[in-house]
């Protein structure tokens, strides 16, 4: 795991922590849902970026078939 994102596990696992009143005992839990959480997130940040992208060609080739069909 690179150390960027073991980082951003551990912030976000002590956020966790403190929310649920800085109880002992659940670090393996809040380690694993901060886990999840960062994980899931960044799978979602590679859809969206890859969206534009996608977007755009769909306008490209609906374009072409308008200019194609003498619109």
């Amino acid at each position: 795991m690179d150390r960027d994102l073991s980082d951003r596990i551990r912030e976000r696992a002590y956020e966790i922590w403190a929310a649920t009143g800085y109880r002992h005992g659940e670090a393996e839990r809040h380690w694993f849902t901060a886990e999840q959480e960062i994980l899931a997130g960044s799978s979602l940040d590679a859809k969206v970026a890859d969206a534009p992208a996608k977007a755009n060609k769909r306008r490209t080739i609906a374009k072409r078939s308008k200019q194609a069909r003498g619109n």
